[in-house]
């Protein structure tokens, strides 16, 4: 259950077989049901989870209801309320399961425990906070100037993983579009490439 993480932590960072111990060490085991929530609007974020095995989705909802998806975490992935989980303030998203999940949780005084403990993980988080920055920016720049059309290929291209677990009415609320552009654009492109 921790090769996941261990093999995501060995690919940004060299850590030791013992350091690999220690880490796991931090770490607890929650699995999910399939619309199980990890963690609901309101909530305090106590964990920062690792997702070894299944696929989950962030998100808000606005005040008619509807679902705003700002992210997915598959196998490999990192999900919280990052703001939530750092301050002990109340949540604003919600986080549930799409699949069935497990997921290896570190509470906030474990993380800062094991940062002071394991120099190397602090490395391993700055990398990934760079990466998701960019990534964030990336993403706020696609959504503001792409055509509908556009946002989709792209992320097909970019992520085709994502295309195929993900129902498309999920993937419309992430890119902001309505289930019928994403419908209508996946099928002009199944039609393109026949």
């Amino acid at each position: 259950m921790f090769e996941v993480l261990l093999s995501h932590i060995q690919n940004k960072v060299a850590i030791t077989d013992e350091q690999k111990n220690q880490v796991q060490a931090f770490f607890t085991v929650k699995k999910l049901r399939k619309k199980q929530y990890l963690l609901q609007e309101g909530e305090i974020c106590k964990c920062l989870s690792f997702v070894s095995k299944g696929l989950l989705k962030s998100y808000f909802l606005d005040e008619k209801g509807n679902e705003h998806i700002n992210m997915f975490a598959f196998e490999g992935w990192w999900i919280s309320d990052f703001n939530s989980f750092i301050h002990q303030e109340k949540s604003v998203l919600n986080i549930d399961a799409i699949e069935e999940t497990e997921v290896l949780m570190i509470t906030l005084d474990d993380y800062e425990k094991m940062m002071l403990e394991i120099p190397v993980m602090d490395r391993y988080f700055r990398i990934l906070y760079q990466n998701s920055l960019v990534t964030k920016d990336h993403r706020l720049i696609v959504s503001n100037s792409y055509t509908a059309e556009e946002k989709y290929l792209q992320l097909a291209q970019k992520n085709p993983e994502m295309i195929k677990r993900v129902p498309h009415n999920l993937i419309a609320s992430y890119l902001g579009l309505a289930p019928e552009t994403v419908s209508r654009i996946r099928k002009k492109n199944l039609l393109n490439n026949t």
